[in-house]
């Protein structure tokens, strides 16, 4: 019975590990489609969010039918548990991806960029950068780099207030393009948000390898 249960264990951390692939590849086609105003590959990440959606599905089902099968230790507990969490977080960030998308779509007639966007390209860098490392931390089970991911999430905090500086200096000094400027910031915004997704998804892998870790 056991070996069947670690078995389906197995199944879980590879399902987990192709969710994580799939919203790596669609936040950086988001970032992509973004910078170049390619609306486009926009359309087509927004139409490729229903299957990250599935996979979420396909993630939980499996996660019920380990606590249903049998009584799991603790730990098991704790890594299904995480598991059952992580994947809300993953499958907001393929919403975000697909919202970073949209917002791509509404200014892909504004050619180019009117406002500087380097901080927003900084700030996608650095929320990629987060999303790997907390993806790699459940694979590896790496508390290290759990706890990396959630201190680099100040680094995005702050880059977002530079961002939303800029934008409002902006705005002042050019009102005729204060609607891209507000697109933009809600690109920023959505960016910040994935910045967070990822965080709890390093404080889910930290929940699932420490039993002093209380998370609720």
């Amino acid at each position: 019975m056991r070996s069947k249960f670690d078995e389906q264990l197995k199944k879980l951390n590879e399902e987990m590990m192709h969710m994580g692939s799939m919203i790596e590849e669609s936040i950086q086609k988001a970032i992509e489609a973004f910078i170049h105003q390619d609306s486009d590959s926009a359309k087509a990440i927004m139409e490729g969010d229903s299957e990250i959606d599935r996979e979420q599905k396909k993630i939980e089902s499996l996660c019920f039918n380990l606590l249903m099968q049998q009584q799991p230790v603790a730990r098991d507990l704790r890594t299904i548990s995480a598991a059952m969490k992580m994947v809300t977080d993953m499958e907001r960030i393929g919403d975000h991806a697909a919202d970073i998308s949209e917002m791509t779509i509404l200014m892909s007639s504004d050619k180019p960029y009117r406002v500087n966007i380097e901080h927003v390209k900084s700030m996608a860098s650095e929320t990629m950068l987060m999303l790997i490392r907390a993806i790699e931390a459940y694979v590896e089970k790496n508390n290290d780099k759990a706890h990396i991911v959630m201190k680099q999430d100040d680094v995005v905090d702050e880059l977002f207030d530079k961002v939303k500086t800029e934008l409002i200096d902006f705005i002042r000094e050019h009102p005729e393009d204060g609607e891209q400027a507000e697109d933009l910031l809600m690109v920023a915004k959505y960016f910040e948000r994935i910045g967070d997704h990822a965080t709890n998804i390093a404080e889910w892998v930290e929940f699932a390898l420490d039993d002093k870790v209380r998370k609720s």
